[in-house]
Parts: C-alpha cells; structure tokens; sequence
C-alpha cells in the first residue's frame, strides 16, 4: 500500500514552482474573463508577466473581511465566481453570512489528498461529524471520502446517543469532524455501555486539538491527524505521520504576508496566509484568509516535499477601538511605509482608565522616531507614542496590534 496519494507530493519542489506559475497567468486571465469582480480587480494589469513570485506579490489582496460587504452589493457571491450560481453543485451559507460554492467536479474541496494522508483508504467506512446544514464542511469531507471510494455515515453535529448507537452497530474505521465532539461521541459511548474500538484513525479540524484531547485519543489507541482549510478556499494544509507540521495542498499557491498589507514576509516569520487558487468555478487571487501561520523550513520526513506551515496561530484582523476611532493593521503598515520600516508594534493600554497607544519600532533613528509620532497622528487620527526597539526583539507571532487594556 502506497504512502502518498500520488507522484505530485514527491516530486521536486523546482518542478512543482515551475508548473503552478506557468499554469498562472492562464488562471489569472480566466479569472479577469469570467469574473465580474476580477474584471476590475485585474484590469489593465500584464498577466503574462506574473510568472514569479515577485510578480503576483503586486496583485491586489482579496480579503476575507470583505466578502460579506462584496456579497451583499452583488449577490451571491460578490462577482468572484467565474460560473454562475446556476452551474455549480451546492451554495453554502456560512457564518457573515457568507455564501460559498461547491463546483460538479469530483473532491472539489481538495480534502481526499489529507484524508490519504491520515490512513483512510478505499473500502473503509467512515463517520463524517461536520454539520451538512447549511455550512460546508460536512461536504467538503463526504466528496474527498466519496472521492476515495470510502462510505460514508452522514453523522452531522448532535445527537450524541444516536452517532454513539450508529458506531457501535456500523463499526466505522475513521471519523473527521472536531476534536471535542470526537471526544463526546466516545464519551457517550462508555456511558451507553456502546463499543467504539472500530475507530482507529480520526481527520480533525475546526478547532485547537488541545493537549487534553489529544492525550484522551491517545489513550484509546486512535490515530488523530489535523487538516487546515477554509470554507473559501477548500484544504489549504494537511499533517502526515512525520507530525512536523502540515504540508500545503499541491493545486494552490501560497504566500505570507504581513497583516494589513500585501507585502510577503521571510520565511519562518509570522504572518497572514494569504492564497491563489487554481479552481476555474471560483478563481480566487491572492485571497487574504485573515489566518496567521508560518513557513516551517526544510522538507517533511514522510517524503512529501511541498512546503510546510505551522498550522492556525490566530487571527491576522487585529482591528481594535482607541479614543473612539478605529485603528487597523494597514494603518501601521502605511505609517512605516512612509518612513521604509519593516518591524512594529501597536500597542495600545489604558493606564488610569485612558486609552494610551505606543509604537514600538525596529530599527528607527531617533529623528526617525519624532516623525513618526507625526505620521501616525496623521494616519491614525490619534496621538501616540513611539518607542525605539533593537532589531529582533519584537516577538515573532504576526502580532501589529496588540491591545492589552485592562476593563476589570
């Protein structure tokens, strides 16, 4: 039995960058021809000059906090599709609200290649325990599992005495769905006096696997794997049995950013994952997810040689309030463009119950530094601080905002 789903996860990571940014111009001309948001989103730009990472980093960012404003001036989907909503298979709704599609195509959500990767093979039977209401995850699984030609039991969320009942009887192999309902279900069955040995691998998401949790399925000898996806994007990013990280998807393309910006950071330093995709039914380009990760250097002993992220390390839109006036993570990004900085952090207190904002900036000369106090007065609507901080000493954890007021 083979250890990867196919030859595209071995083969050399300089023959893999070669394709994706051959494929890209055509991707990028598909999407500026059949998307009505990327018809100006694109507009008199050289698609086939973006043969480079270089190049693609000059596109216009898609963000994910704009979706829902982009949604409701053109319905359903903000123009971004390229099929309309007649021609794909499902339109899901999510949280916002937010409406996503799911193409005809088999596996259109990319989750068949994690799901190898986590030990379910053809024949298996699995339990899928995402919601199928509304939402997409509970398909976005059943068409990579179908896609394996697995079975599926169609479990959704709740119901925890009946998911306990259908285990026991079907004797699953496998389940995907969050790591604490995992831990309920079998919870539940040792209460019912249910067996659920059946289960012996498991394809979380959607949540932090906590230590507790991952000890408590440890100790019922159940393999437990992680996948990172979004409902936009499909499977972004899976773990294999190496447990070093979670490897990128092969039809995609991925970069970090600092958040605010669109600017690529250096490899290993915290920032907002941002992704071009190469589905023709909703061609998004350089789509922000507001997710932070990093880029783990080196190649994953498993022998997949696609790069590797950290996973999920929290949310990229550090928005906050000071004095009234909202203060966004763009805005420090044009305060030190102004001044050709690179590193900094807002940090904002409320000491004696007033709103206190400094800046602390690497590398800054001290009448680097009393310009600016100006510049962010004049960005930012509101006075602060500035503080000088030597190179490297600001945490690497994607952080631009950091709001440390105290209300209790």
């Amino acid at each position: 039995m083979t250890q990867h789903y196919d030859a595209l996860e071995t083969r050399d990571p300089a023959e893999r960058e070669r394709i994706l940014f051959e494929r890209l111009p055509r991707q990028l001309g598909h999407a500026r021809e059949r998307s009505a948001y990327y018809a100006q989103a694109l507009k008199g730009i050289d698609l086939a000059a973006v043969v480079s990472r270089e190049a693609l980093a000059k596109l216009p960012v898609t963000r994910k906090s704009d979706l829902n404003a982009l949604q409701r001036a053109l319905l359903p989907f903000g123009g971004l599709n390229a099929t309309p909503a007649s021609g794909v298979a499902r339109i899901f709704m999510s949280p916002g609200p937010i409406y996503d599609p799911e193409g005809r195509r088999p596996d259109f959500w990319r989750t068949a290649r994690s799901l190898y990767a986590a030990g379910f093979r053809p024949g298996d039977v699995a339990i899928n325990c995402y919601s199928y209401h509304l939402t997409p995850a509970g398909s976005m699984f059943e068409t990579g599992l179908h896609h394996l030609d697995c079975a599926v039991i169609p479990g959704g969320v709740g119901q925890t005495e009946l998911q306990a009942r259908a285990i026991a009887d079907l004797q699953p192999s496998g389940y995907v769905g969050t790591p604490s309902f995992l831990k309920i279900i079998l919870e539940k069955s040792d209460e019912m006096g249910l067996s659920s040995r059946s289960l012996r691998r498991a394809l979380l998401s959607g949540e932090a696997f906590l230590p507790v949790v991952r000890d408590f399925m440890r100790g019922r000898d159940i393999e437990c794997y992680q996948a990172y996806g979004t409902a936009d994007l499909g499977l972004i990013a899976y773990e294999s049995a190496a447990r070093e990280g979670l490897i990128l998807s092969e039809d995609l393309i991925l970069e970090i950013v600092r958040p605010g910006t669109g600017e690529p950071v250096a490899a290993g330093e915290v920032g907002e994952v941002v992704v071009t995709t190469f589905n023709e039914d909703y061609p998004v380009v350089r789509f922000a997810t507001g997710d932070l990760s990093a880029i783990l250097e080196g190649r994953s002993p498993c022998g997949r040689t696609n790069t590797r992220v950290r996973g999920w390390m929290g949310r990229a839109d550090q928005t906050t309030k000071v004095r009234g006036l909202f203060v966004h993570p763009h805005q420090v990004a044009e305060v030190l463009r102004r001044h050709d900085l690179k590193r900094a952090r807002l940090v904002v207190e409320n000491d004696g119950g007033e709103d206190r904002m400094t800046l602390r900036v690497e590398d800054a000369t001290e009448p680097a530094a009393r310009a600016l106090e100006a510049t962010l007065k004049d960005v930012m609507k509101v006075r602060g601080e500035v503080v000088r901080v030597g190179a490297g000493s600001l945490p690497n954890d994607g952080k631009v905002i950091e709001d440390l007021r105290k209300y209790t």
